[in-house]
């Protein structure tokens, strides 16, 4: 798959909540530095961090608004609209950069505000 591909179908699974696509998606050897759950480091260790992300939230969409992509680096624009286990609302601008080697997600970092999330910890 070429890089747009890849992230099409990033979103597309997790909005659809196809954790286990979405996770197929990276390299095994991955490398996430997500503003939440911290460093991330292989694909085992976010699978099973994956396997909670439907009980962390009731909905989850995070909907693209624009990609940006050279050779192996890309970069999408995003809006996350969520709902906690509570029913707290979340909404939150997003900004991921990727690097994508031999048709996988190597790398990838998330920047957003933290403040919509912290509703996750009074649930």
């Amino acid at each position: 798959m070429d890089a747009r591909t890849i992230l099409t179908k990033y979103y597309e699974y997790a909005n659809a909540g196809d954790w286990d696509r979405w996770c197929d998606l990276f390299a095994e050897d991955q490398v996430m530095d997500e503003q939440l759950a911290g460093h991330i480091e292989g694909l085992e260790t976010l699978r099973s961090m994956m396997k909670g992300m439907g009980t962390m939230y009731r909905v989850f969409r995070n909907e693209p608004v624009h990609f940006l992509v050279d050779g192996e680096k890309a970069a999408a624009v995003s809006h996350i609209t969520a709902v906690s286990p509570s029913g707290q609302a979340i909404e939150a601008e997003v900004m991921n950069f990727f690097r994508i080697v031999d048709g996988r997600i190597a790398y990838m970092a998330n920047y957003h505000d933290t403040v919509p999330f912290q509703v996750l910890s009074q649930d």
